[in-house]
């Protein structure tokens, strides 16, 4: 009778070690001394193994890595929460990094990939670049409390025409400050820039200061507004359209589990109009 498989690739292991196994006598088969040694490590060796492998697998599902988000002031107010709540309960072996930091910036560093996705303003046009619409926005404006303008149950944008406007630099936000612009030509009047700031809470600070007038996304009416009022404009009021982008050749795992959490999160939500 041949030797049945397991004892011949026993054979076959003691051979290339070197040493012996098993203790076999006609009544009984022990493990002899380097026998018991080989075993507890390969007992630790199948451990790690099986560790790899899990370890691998949730990382093709983008339960591991690293992931750097920036972002516009204006989205830390509705948008943002609501994603990372998500992304952290789905994602908890994620590291998430966030920058914030205007349009322009947003956009060099998506294309240089130091940012993996960001939240940004459109309209932007980037061949490098993947953009989804996630949000369309109200603007209102921000005047000071103790301004004329601020006792009126709505004001247009022609009781505007006499303002400084505090805006970020167009360089940062060219999209954002066209549109102001537009806005103002189609009112009758030229813009007039009071001050630049590229903060959204430095700009909220120079309308309490009695410095201008800006235009902010309707969500920052969240924030502690002292010295701040915020008015609606007539409809069709204007609006701004943020976006996700992010690198059109970024496959990673850990993008991809952001971006899934990203579409769901808009759809329930129903934030784009």
């Amino acid at each position: 009778m041949a030797q049945p498989p397991l004892s011949q690739q026993i054979r076959r292991l003691e051979g290339e070690l070197g040493v012996q196994l098993l203790h076999r006598t006609k009544r009984r088969v022990q493990l002899t001394e380097p026998g018991r040694a080989f075993l507890d490590e390969a007992r630790v060796t199948l451990t790690q193994l099986n560790h790899a492998v899990e370890v691998a697998q949730r990382a093709s599902r983008g339960e591991f890595g690293r992931l750097v988000i920036g972002f516009l002031g204006a989205a830390t107010y509705s948008l943002l929460p609501a994603f990372l709540k998500v992304f952290r309960e789905r994602f908890p072996g994620v590291e998430i990094e966030l920058h914030e930091m205007k349009t322009s910036e947003l956009i060099q560093n998506l294309r240089q990939r130091r940012v993996h996705a960001g939240l940004l303003r459109l309209p932007v046009r980037d061949d490098m670049l993947s953009f989804e619409p996630i949000l369309e926005e109200r603007l209102v404006v921000a005047i000071p409390e103790h301004h004329p303008l601020a006792g009126k149950h709505q004001i247009t944008f022609g009781d505007l025409s006499g303002e400084a406007f505090l805006l970020p630099p167009r360089q940062l936000a060219p999209g954002f400050y066209d549109q102001v612009a537009g806005l103002c030509r189609r009112a009758g009047f030229s813009l007039r820039v009071g001050a630049e700031a590229s903060q959204l809470q430095t700009i909220l600070n120079l309308v309490a200061a009695g410095m201008g007038v800006s235009l902010v996304a309707e969500s920052v009416t969240q924030m502690d507004g002292r010295g701040v009022v915020f008015k609606r404009l007539p409809e069709p009021a204007p609006t701004i359209e943020i976006a996700i982008a992010w690198c059109r050749d970024d496959q990673s795992e850990v993008l991809q589990a952001f971006l899934q959490v990203v579409r769901e999160t808009t759809h329930q939500s129903s934030l784009v109009k």
